[in-house]
Formats: C-alpha cells, sequence, structure tokens
C-alpha cells in the first residue's frame, strides 16, 4: 500500500530541502545547525574557555565542521545517561586542491581530488558550484570565513559519443588526475590563472587578494532540492548522506522538550574519509563533550561511567533502498522501500553497530511513535559500507544502533529518497530523546 504523505511529512521534507540548500558543505552545516540552535535558546560554549553549565540548560560547541548539541536533562546524569543521536555532515564528491588554477587552450580550470567515494559520472553535464571556508588576514588578526556562490560557476563536459563510442556499454570511466579538472571561465590572454582564482575568492571572502590566506572548497550540484513524483512523494537533492540525518536529529532534539536524560545530538564531520580526524568521530570530541558535561554536573569519573552504561547511541545515516532496476544487488530478504520507514542495518562483521539489544529498543521506539520499521543487511558477497556507529560505540562503551531512511544513488551529485520517511525518522528519534 503507498505511503500516505500527510501535510506534516511535506512540510518536514520542505524544511530538510532548505537546510541542505543552506549547507552546501560541512561547515556551513554546522553554521545552519547553529543558526537554529540559537533561534531555541541554545547557548554556543567554545572549547577554549570553562563551562558553567546550568540545570536544563542548553548549549552547542563547534570544532571545525562538527558541532555537538545537548539539552540537560532532568534527572540525575549517573542514574539517567545521555540520550544520542549521531550523524555527519559531509558528502562525497570533489575538493579542489590548494593551487587549483590551470590555464591552457584558451581557458582556465580547476584541479580537484575526490573526497570520499563519489559516484563520479554524476558530476559531469551539471551545474556545479563551490562552497566553503577560507582563513583570512584581518587588522584582529586571523580568522575563518565562510565561501559560497549560489549560481552556477564551473561545469565538467562529457566527452562526446563521437569520441568515446562504448560509453554506453561499458559507462562513464574518469581518470582522477586528468579528466577530473573543472572548467571555470575563459582565460584571457596574459592572465595569471592564480591570480585570478585568487581575486576571485577574496572578493567572495571580503577581503583583499593578498590578505586570503588558506581556503577549503567543496564543488557541489548548484540546483536547489525538489519534491518529485506522480503523488509529490519523493525528494531530490544534493547530499542526503548524510545531512537528512542531521536534519532529523537537529529536529527531534529542538522538539523533544525536557527530557530525564541529557539529550545530545552529535554531528561529525569527515566521516566519509574514515572519521580518524580531531572533528571526527573517530577523534576525542565527543569524549571530550560528554567528560565536560558530567565533570560540570559533578560527577567523579565512577559517575562517568555509570552515566555512559545507561546511555544509548542512534547512529543515523542513510540506507540503501531497493531498486527494481537492479534487482541482483540486494540481500532478497531484506528489500527495504522508499516511504516504507526508518531502516534498522545489521551486519555481523560490525560495519553497523546494530545488535539484538539496540535493535529491540529501536523497534519499541518506533512503535511508540507509530512508525513503521525495516530492516537492512547487505549482500554477502559484496562490501558493506559502514558509519559512525561502530567507531563510536567502541570509543564509549555506549549501547548503540545504527538506523537511517532509505534512499536512491547514494553518493551521487544528486540523490533520492521519500517524502513520508524524513518525518518518521523525526518521530522516532524524538522518542529516543525522550525515553
Amino acid at each position: 500500500m503507498a505511503a500516505v504523505i500527510t501535510p506534516s511529512a511535506r512540510a518536514a521534507a520542505l524544511d530538510l530541502l532548505a537546510f541542505i540548500d543552506a549547507s552546501p558543505s560541512p561547515w556551513h552545516a554546522v553554521a545552519s545547525v547553529a543558526g537554529r540552535l540559537q533561534q531555541q535558546g541554545y547557548r554556543r560554549l567554545a572549547e577554549t574557555e570553562r563551562w558553567q553549565l546550568q540545570a536544563s540548560g542548553r548549549y552547542w560547541v563547534e570544532r571545525g565542521g562538527s558541532v555537538v548539541a545537548f539539552a540537560v536533562g532532568d534527572q540525575p546524569l549517573a542514574e539517567s545517561g545521555f540520550r544520542i543521536v549521531g550523524a555527519h555532515t559531509d558528502s562525497p564528491g570533489l575538493r579542489l586542491k590548494p593551487k587549483p588554477a590551470q590555464a591552457g587552450d584558451g581557458l582556465l580550470r580547476l584541479a580537484v581530488e575526490v573526497y570520499g567515494g563519489p559516484i563520479l559520472a554524476t558530476f559531469s553535464d551539471r551545474d556545479l558550484s563551490l562552497a566553503g571556508r577560507a582563513g583570512v588576514r584581518t587588522a584582529a588578526g586571523v580568522e575563518t570565513r565562510l565561501l559560497r556562490w549560489t549560481e552556477a560557476l564551473a561545469r565538467l563536459p562529457n566527452l562526446a559519443i563521437h569520441m568515446n563510442r562504448t560509453v554506453n556499454e561499458d559507462g562513464l570511466k574518469l581518470n582522477k588526475q586528468t579528466e577530473l579538472p573543472l572548467l571555470l571561465s575563459l582565460a584571457g590572454e596574459g592572465d595569471d590563472p592564480a591570480l585570478r582564482l585568487q581575486s576571485l575568492l577574496a572578493e567572495n571572502a571580503g577581503v583583499d587578494p593578498a590578505d586570503l590566506l588558506s581556503f577549503e572548497l567543496c564543488a557541489h550540484d548548484a540546483q536547489e532540492g525538489r519534491v518529485w513524483g506522480a503523488q509529490q512523494e519523493f525528494i531530490a537533492s544534493r547530499q542526503l548522506d548524510n545531512l537528512a540525518s542531521c536534519h532529523a536529529g537537529l529536529s527531534a532534539l529542538l522538539r523533544a522538550g525536557a527530557t530525564a536524560a541529557t539529550a545530545v545530538c552529535a554531528l561529525f564531520d569527515h566521516e566519509e574519509v574514515g572519521s580518524e580526524s580531531a572533528a571526527g568521530a573517530g577523534g576525542s570530541f565527543i569524549a571530550d563533550v560528554l567528560g565536560r558535561i558530567c565533570a560540570n554536573r559533578g560527577l567523579d569519573p565512577e559517575d562517568l561511567r555509570r552515566a555512559l552504561a545507561r546511555s544509548q547511541l542512534v547512529s543515523a545515516d542513510m540506507a540503501h533502498a531497493y531498486h527494481p532496476n537492479f534487482p541482483a544487488a540486494y540481500e532478497p530478504g531484506h528489500k527495504v522501500l522508499v516511504n516504507g520507514g526508518p531502516v534498522l542495518k545489521i551486519n555481523a562483521s560490525q560495519r553497523y553497530a546494530t545488535g539484538a539489544d539496540g535493535a529491540a529498543r529501536f523497534l519499541a521506539l518506533c512503535r511508540r511513535a507509530g512508525v513503521p520499521c525495516q530492516q537492512y543487511a547487505h549482500r554477502s558477497d559484496l562490501g558493506c559500507g559502514s558509519t559512525i556507529g561502530p567507531i563510536v560505540a567502541a570509543r564509549l562503551g555506549i549501547c548503540t544502533v545504527d538506523v537511517g531512511s532509505p534512499m536512491w544513488a547514494m553518493h551521487s551529485a544528486r540523490e533520492s529518497a521519500g517524502v513520508a520517511d524524513h518525518l518518521s525518522l523525526i518521530d522516532v528519534l524524538t522518542e529516543h530523546f525522550r525515553s
């Protein structure tokens, strides 16, 4: 039976698309999260300062492209623990190299390297733009500023089929070094390509070109997210993996209100490249924040361990929806459907952290929230991806479950998912925070 797309589900999906449109890089995603938290009365903390947390206080802290928001629970922390939702802010794609400008044959191109595991062919023949951050020199010292262009700025044109006759049989294959540079503009005679790019970036940063010191830039699909389908039951956007889970976790935190346990929404950068960084799930960020919360609430090391033992983590990352054009790619007994509800992800080799205990708890939460739940296992003869779930579970020793909304075309420049699923995930994550 087809899912019913309620007005509430449609509103949640449209809000998700607006969130993604405002968040073309991990650093923009952190800024989008911070803006929504501030509107709801959350206060920003700095890692360099001493924290003074208030009873029932609401706070957030940033580290690069990662952010952790939390609301202090009403019950003693050692007795109630943490209720955590984890997700990641980064997405696979193309990143500019430190010296990307290349001039030749009358054109200015941008050298890029591959970040994570994108479907490279999907970046061709698309309106691409740039977004990221820059380190700039100011009168007050060095500071970081966000960079973003909303217009189409670059392109990766395909080679005509007349020069690539077997492309439809063999698929589009792109050499990562020689065939991925993006076309940016015509190159004027005598132009210095590096200076021209420096001026373009400096203008966006609002500084003199000599004061632009460094930058990190992502190439991304410039097209806004859309609702699609005969009944407008699907969504299409860049970066659904995994900004959809970030939005769901944040929305649930803001909806949950006062909770017995301390509610934490932890959104990490660098998941797509292994999470081993200062801002990644494999770093110290989440342990540092939880430790400081416990210290501020008067817990000693013994009570910190008691709090963690009573905690629950939901790792939210998108799931592989069944694609009827490619039935051989799926485990026959575990076909999950778009608009069929949140997905429990299970892997015996611990690529997902879900065990029977966490699965039972999540299924009970879904029942309480009134949403369906699906279960996913990968084909045994295909390599299985992973998430932040096993990493954080191993670092903290917290009971963890891996879940996500079903989607098509994961790691494409433009992915698709279901309108009904997003609100269902928000609903069950809200129940998680309140449990």
